[in-house]
């Protein structure tokens, strides 16, 4: 059975609120504790988590992946596709393996929360792409509402599913580079609407000249944002 069994944890002060950070595709933990720790250094009463992937990268063993890109998209086309209705539905073709990674990070998730005898509430789920991309159908799916979630160059991959089921509503910050190569600009505004539609509070930051990376000004934006929805 796949779980999550690394992490690296950050404590300040008495946790009152939880922030799970998951990293992208073909990274680690390690690789984000580096990007991430000014965000981590101007909140407070907070305990941070960042858990490994469980699953080994297909491209570099090294590395992690949430799940495989290359089972539904085995030529990386999403990155390359001319229009981007081709790309999202790339990332709609995806679902199997959202709701694979889903079951294991809600174990990890919930052993966190039972940790620091906190709630769905107390927590902001954030992630860097492929992680992001989890932490807005995690946030959404889960039955509980968390605190809020923020998304680093990520997509809302599987709009049509919570069409037809039942979701929540926590507020999101779409946060992305308006020059990245990877996860093409586009999904922003594609994330915002069905988001929105949704019945989610968005909102958004667009990272001028930002490419496939997290940035100090999203950083920012990021502690802004769960230091507004901690009140």
């Amino acid at each position: 059975m796949t779980a999550i069994s690394e992490e690296i944890v950050h404590i300040k002060g008495y946790p009152q609120k939880l922030i799970i950070f998951l990293h992208g595709y073909i990274d680690n933990c390690e690789g984000l504790n580096r990007r991430i720790m000014p965000f981590f250094y101007n909140l407070d009463n907070i305990a941070l988590h960042m858990p490994e992937a469980p699953v080994t990268c297909e491209i570099y063993e090294h590395k992690r992946q949430w799940f495989s890109m290359h089972r539904f998209d085995p030529d990386d086309d999403r990155k390359t596709v001319p229009t981007l209705k081709e790309c999202t539905d790339i990332y709609a073709s995806m679902g199997r393996g959202f709701d694979e990674s889903y079951r294991y990070l809600i174990d990890y998730i919930e052993m966190c929360m039972n940790e620091y005898q906190l709630e769905a509430k107390d927590i902001f789920l954030c992630g860097f792409s492929q992680g992001a991309m989890l932490a807005i159908y995690t946030v959404l799916r889960y039955p509980e509402k968390f605190g809020g979630c923020i998304s680093f160059s990520g997509i809302l991959a599987t709009p049509n599913y919570f069409y037809k089921h039942k979701h929540q509503t926590p507020s999101v910050l779409l946060i992305h580079g308006d020059e990245d190569n990877l996860v093409r600009y586009g999904v922003l505004e594609y994330t915002r609407d069905h988001l929105s539609e949704l019945g989610c509070n968005v909102s958004t930051y667009t990272v001028k000249g930002g490419q496939h990376r997290i940035t100090p000004d999203g950083l920012k934006q990021a502690e802004e944002f769960i230091k507004i929805h901690s009140k």
